[in-house]
């Protein structure tokens, strides 16, 4: 054996060193992938949540055909629906 016992623990200790930066560099280019792709699908849900909601919205908005130009509801279904007002309006269009 030519070389000393010096050189050897150099070269091991660099080649546990090189493996140490290894992991620790695979490990953090991991992580930020995995927030990446973290980041991007909660963006993803977040878009179908805007999504279903502007869908709710459009949905369950009031129907403007419900409240004519006199400003009566004649949609009984509605909460606000009036029955009193309803059959005044009435009288007033059919005398």
């Amino acid at each position: 054996m030519s070389t000393s016992t010096g050189v050897n623990v150099l070269r091991y200790t660099a080649l546990a060193a090189g493996i140490f930066y290894g992991f620790t560099h695979q490990r953090t280019i991991t992580a930020t992938q995995r927030a990446a792709v973290d980041k991007k699908e909660y963006e993803h849900k977040l878009q179908l949540i805007n999504q279903a909601k502007a869908e709710w919205a459009k949905k369950n908005a009031p129907a403007e055909s419900a409240k004519p130009a006199s400003g009566v509801i004649t949609d009984p279904m509605d909460p606000k629906f009036d029955l009193e007002a309803f059959f005044n309006n009435l009288a007033k269009e059919n005398p």
